[in-house]
């Protein structure tokens, strides 16, 4: 493809790296908020309510608990994939164990979710007879299961019980069934009333999380929602821009259709789906613990609370909300075989350029394509590079086309700049003459910018599904220890050292000197020369595996260019006088005179 075409199709790249860049990119650590929201009870809701009033909004402490109950009893369910553990305070999921999934590579120690422990998930919110502050009555324990109790002034019988797939048992080991039965005790019926149960507490995976997928999410049944940390904290790239809200924020409360809620962070994500719908989800930022003060966002988690609707119970009636609470990694795989688009958690379309380019259709086929060659190969590097050949090979006849269109550009050029220069004060004649030139050396003006076009959403879902796929965490490939983070080899004056990056940019300033060179003014060749460089820049501190894919991408695409800069033209263009006045005079011979 030509190079003043191409630069068309970079700059529609390096608009998508800059936005994403921009909006993953910290911001000042805001005011300390003193409070966060309380779930309201619902309007129109009967006097006796079934629960004890709940908790004036501003009144429950924003940041993690001072320390843990001295009279706090735990217990566990586990199975080969998950170690779930329970706490009376609250009658719910204190925290939940990966065995498949170390915390720091080559450690035994396993991912711990909700470490932070700001509220068990799952737990109440908000009510002081039920909430994570109430002690719950251990009503049975029997392997892969567990329940709690709790009564509210003598009015409401609470049980909760949750189960957890064993080996050899149906169901997906990372998820767990629900079940709260509630029993009216009094001689009045208990009127509905809205409620709230805690998702859990997601804070960053490790020093290489730049937060891009730190946020809590909520599907309707046809559209997503997701609040960032990012939203939160205020600001950000493009509010200042747009004019939107910059102002730091306590809680962002989203009321929708809720078929299910989720609170998540790169890899591993916490998803609750009630057997009937929820009424929305209340989304906190978190002042959590952390050993890096030299960055400010990292120092913050996200929490969410999910609204359900307890139904009225008449006098010594039950009601029963069931639903499955998924903990553990963002698996593609795993989640698109549940019953309601779980798999929408990954995010692989949330943002504003992955569903320009289609990245929610792109990045699954792309993920199964890489499942599929891991396989085979049992290298995640291999599969990445044998993902990226196929693509290629794929799309190659366009991609020939448009480069033999370009080649064939590069040669008319000078009858260009003659055209321009003597029809300067007449656009419509010249680009009439321009247009007769184009057909006459069957050359396709926008043909170079057809391989960036095709190769875009590819390189969009890559991204996308690179970025947030589990699978790729801790991935080894030659010296890389890790696909999902920066390759870094060693720190020169405090700056880290990341080969791959550094290897794509030479490979796009090879593959940019072999294109074919049409005119191109002063401004636009140094657009060209600094081009590779801002890939460097924009991508350094991606995952390496994205690198990965842009190396091998550009090889393949040297490859090919070096083979047709050296193929024979055997079709040459026939000489055309400037006015596209076609020289038809058979060669060899001369005119007759007149």
């Amino acid at each position: 493809m030509d190079k003043k075409n191409t630069i068309i199709g970079v700059g529609l790249l390096l608009a998508a790296f800059v936005a994403m860049y921009f909006t993953n990119k910290n911001q000042p650590r805001p005011p300390a908020p003193a409070s966060v929201p309380a779930v309201a009870t619902a309007a129109g809701a009967p006097a006796a309510a079934p629960l004890a009033a709940a908790v004036a909004p501003g009144s429950r402490p924003y940041s993690m608990p001072a320390g843990t109950p001295d009279d706090q009893q735990l217990v566990a369910l586990s199975n080969d994939s998950l170690v779930v553990t329970f706490s009376n305070y609250g009658g719910a999921i204190r925290d939940v164990a990966f065995r498949q999934h170390p915390a720091v590579k080559g450690a035994p120690e396993p991912y711990i979710f909700n470490r932070q422990h700001v509220a068990p998930i799952l737990a109440f919110v908000g009510y002081p007879q039920l909430d994570a502050n109430t002690v719950w009555e251990l009503a049975e324990r029997v392997t892969g299961r567990v329940a709690y109790r709790a009564v509210t002034d003598g009015k409401l019988e609470v049980v909760r019980t949750f189960v957890l797939p064993q080996p050899g048992e149906p169901g997906d080991p990372y998820r767990i069934q629900v079940t709260t039965t509630l029993r009216n005790l009094s001689e009045l019926p208990l009127g509905a009333q809205r409620v709230a149960l805690n998702l859990g507490t997601a804070t960053l995976v490790d020093q290489h999380d730049t937060g891009t997928y730190l946020n809590a999410a909520l599907w309707d049944g046809e559209d997503m929602t997701y609040v960032a940390a990012t939203d939160l904290v205020g600001g950000g790239f493009l509010a200042g821009i747009t004019g939107g809200d910059t102002a730091p924020k306590a809680f962002i409360e989203k009321p929708a259709k809720a078929v299910w809620g989720a609170v998540k962070n790169q890899f591993f994500a916490s998803i609750f789906t009630p057997d009937q719908p929820g009424t929305g989800v209340i989304v906190r930022r978190v002042k959590v613990a952390t050993d890096r003060p030299d960055s400010d966002i990292k120092a913050y988690g996200v929490t969410s609370d999910f609204y359900l609707e307890f139904p009225r119970i008449e006098p010594a009636a039950t009601a029963t909300l069931g639903g499955k609470l998924y903990v553990g990694p963002k698996e593609y795989s795993r989640l698109k075989e549940f019953e309601k688009r779980e798999e929408k958690a990954m995010q692989f379309d949330g943002y504003f350029f992955n569903r320009i380019f289609l990245a929610g259709f792109f990045a699954p086929l792309l993920l199964t394509l890489l499942v599929w060659f891991q396989s085979f190969v049992g290298n995640w590097g291999w599969a990445i590079i044998l993902t990226t050949l196929l693509l290629k090979i794929v799309t190659l006849p366009l991609t020939l086309s448009a480069a033999k269109s370009s080649k064939r550009m590069a040669k008319i050029q000078p009858r260009l700049k003659e055209i321009n220069e003597k029809y300067a004060d007449n656009p419509q004649k010249k680009q009439k003459a321009t247009m007769e030139l184009f057909k006459e050396a069957k050359v396709n003006p926008v043909g170079g910018c057809l391989p960036i076009l095709i190769t875009m959403p590819f390189f969009i879902g890559f991204f996308a599904m690179l970025q947030t796929s589990s699978e790729l965490r801790f991935a080894e490939f030659l010296w890389v220890t890790d696909l999902a983070s920066p390759d870094t080899v060693g720190h020169l004056f405090g700056i880290p050292i990341n080969p791959m990056p550094l290897l794509m940019g030479v490979t796009s300033l090879v593959q940019m000197q072999l294109m074919p060179t049409p005119s191109m003014d002063n401004a636009q060749a140094k657009m060209m020369k600094f081009m590779p460089l801002m890939f460097v820049f924009f991508c350094y501190t991606f995952g390496s595996g994205l690198a990965l894919y842009w190396t091998i991408s550009n090889a393949f695409t040297i490859g090919q260019q070096l083979i047709i800069n050296r193929m024979p033209d055997h079709d040459p263009l026939v000489p055309v006088p400037v006015g596209g006045v076609k020289n038809v005079t058979p060669t060899g011979k001369r005119p007759k005179k007149k």
